[in-house]
């Protein structure tokens, strides 16, 4: 079975890299023998050492996703550095948390803009690059809140619906060209965005009686989801929405 997940040979693109989640997938990747650009909007250089310490090749792009143009620009940069891009993982995002009779319309935009239009216009800088050739992985990081409305995060959860969705819909376009489109949705991560919820201990023991595998996800467990949606192990898997929380949505 090992060829099926063998990623050799292939260029990662993951946004959002360095740190959490995106550092976790990256280093799966680059552990399945993946070149890496590492884009995020801080730098990326510890995480590119990292990968270089498995044999990979990595270079890293400081950008701010959220201007126009940056998505064209992270292409660009790829096939600058590496020739072309195989897979593109969809990472970066960002949370606030205030009640909706609050909530600002800037909160609103900053939040939708990177989490939804982002997500959108990479996969399409990625996929123009990737149909010449018919082949490409794109695979975009949604959330529990596809399918929840969560508390006090009204913008997060409407751009992680939004994320399911394009999913499914570029799914219907790029999968005839080659091209797979999939989402991975994490539970409940012990990850800078969940640092306020972790900190509440009532909230924190609410979040933990309520996920069957009794605690708190780690960016380790999407290396396995990750890895398997950007391999040929998933060549007939597309428009789905992988759920990796620990049994939380079985509840």
């Amino acid at each position: 079975m090992t060829p099926l997940f063998n990623l050799e040979g292939k260029i990662a693109v993951v946004t959002g890299a360095s740190t959490g989640l995106g550092r976790g997938m990256t280093l799966a990747l680059a552990g399945a023998g993946a070149d890496l650009l590492l884009v995020d909007h801080v730098a990326s250089g510890a995480v590119e050492e990292e990968v270089r310490a498995l044999g990979r090749r990595a270079s890293s792009l400081t950008i701010d996703l959220a201007l126009r143009d940056s998505a064209a620009a992270v292409v660009a940069r790829a096939v600058g550095d590496f020739g072309r891009v195989d897979i593109l993982v969809n990472n970066a995002g960002i949370i606030r948390r205030a009640p909706a009779l609050e909530f600002s319309e800037q909160d609103w935009d900053d939040v939708m803009t990177l989490n939804a239009r982002t997500v959108f216009f990479l996969a399409q800088a990625a996929a123009r690059d990737m149909q010449g050739r018919g082949y490409g992985r794109i695979i975009s990081v949604a959330s529990l809140l596809a399918f929840q409305g969560g508390v006090f995060v009204p913008s997060y959860a409407a751009s992680k619906g939004a994320v399911a969705q394009v999913t499914k819909a570029l799914a219907n376009e790029w999968t005839p060209l080659g091209i797979t489109v999939n989402a991975i949705a994490p539970g409940y991560m012990a990850t800078n965005n969940t640092a306020p919820l972790r900190a509440d201990p009532a909230r924190s023991q609410s979040i933990l009686e309520r996920i069957p595998a009794g605690r708190w996800g780690t960016p380790d467990d999407l290396a396995g989801a990750v890895v398997f949606l950007a391999s040929d192990a998933a060549a007939y898997v597309s428009g789905h929405v992988l759920v990796v929380d620990g049994g939380w949505l079985a509840r």
